[in-house]
């Protein structure tokens, strides 16, 4: 008899051992932490190889604004299967929505060529690019299901003008299969058809920066439609009338200008041709940076704050008188 209550202990109890076993592997339906783990997935803008920079379009990106229904940032979706490693229905990432899309966008652009500066230093950037992201959700139901909506703006940071404004938009889903899904299945999957939103999205812009200012990425003018982009706002060609001012790209030569044909000055404003020696000096007009030097760009009619600075030499700082219609010269000699 006692032997008898011996094994209905122990019968008992192994249910309650194994069962704290199981809850320790991180691959349980029920882990301890049972967020998404996206962070470790991505490498940082600051682990691009600069190698990789290809464009004088230099960027700056600020953190996009997450306008999605779901109140919780952190908030993906829902689940109504087992997942396993998570405990609960609701699928937490253990990064806010937004810092997840806009560390995905700022990957992108770097990985085409562009310089990208971080969340908090302008530095010498030419164009500003901001977004909305008006959904991103993936619901884990007979299927997973996810859709991705993302508003993109960018800005000429000299003017402030808006250059290209579009939204691209994903829907897909997917069987997960018979043995199910895990953490790490549902953050691959995540990854892959945000990977394709934003690869598009750069794509497009890229496109349309590339026709409007192929001086800053040495190509000759062209573009392309972009599959799953709509384009709301995007610069003309250049060579337009309404063609954004010219810049040369990184490595043109000190007299590259002359080979440039000339743009006719339109409305109020005047044509600004500059040149330094030795070249590739860092200008601004009115405390905005411009590009390097040979520089031409159209300039509102007035007098304007000029700087030029190289790494070496000393920063020049002169005004120049910009006329209507009018084209001006200058030629600067930068001393150490």
């Amino acid at each position: 008899m006692y032997l008898l209550l011996q094994r209905a202990v122990l019968v008992l109890l192994l249910p309650t051992v194994v069962g704290c076993s199981f809850a320790k592997d991180t691959g349980s339906w029920f882990g301890g932490d049972s967020t998404l783990n996206t962070i470790a997935e991505h490498k940082s803008i600051a682990d691009i190889d600069k190698s990789a920079i290809k464009y004088a379009a230099v960027l700056y990106i600020r953190r996009y604004v997450d306008q999605r229904e779901q109140r919780d940032p952190r908030l993906l979706g829902t689940s109504t299967q087992l997942v396993r490693g998570v405990s609960g229905k609701q699928l937490l990432l253990d990064q806010e929505i937004a810092d997840l899309v806009t560390s995905s966008i700022k990957r992108e652009f770097g990985s085409e060529g562009f310089q990208v500066f971080e969340q908090g230093g302008v530095g010498d950037a030419v164009f500003e690019v901001s977004g909305v992201i008006n959904d991103l959700t993936l619901n884990v139901r007979y299927r997973d299901e996810i859709n991705i909506a993302i508003e993109t703006t960018v800005r000429d940071m000299r003017s402030g003008t808006v250059v290209w404004h579009g939204s691209v938009a994903e829907k897909n889903d997917r069987f997960a299969g018979i043995s199910g899904n895990s953490r790490g299945d549902v953050v691959a999957y995540l990854n892959k058809e945000l990977h394709v939103a934003t690869s598009k999205t750069v794509a497009a812009i890229s496109a349309s920066l590339m026709a409007a200012y192929p001086a800053l990425f040495n190509l000759t003018a062209g573009t392309k439609a972009i599959p799953g982009v709509l384009v709301y706002t995007s610069p003309a060609p250049a060579g337009t009338a309404s063609a954004a001012a010219i810049i040369p790209a990184a490595g043109a030569k000190q007299d590259d200008t002359a080979s440039l044909p000339d743009k006719v000055p339109q409305d109020s404003t005047g044509l600004l041709l500059l040149s330094t020696s030795p070249p590739r000096a860092k200008v601004y007009l009115d405390s905005m940076y411009y590009g390097l030097s040979p520089l031409r760009v159209d300039m509102e009619a007035g007098i304007h704050v000029l700087a030029v600075k190289l790494k070496g030499y000393k920063t020049v700082t002169e005004k120049v008188s910009i006329r209507k219609g009018d084209k001006t010269e200058m030629e600067l000699n930068l001393e150490r």
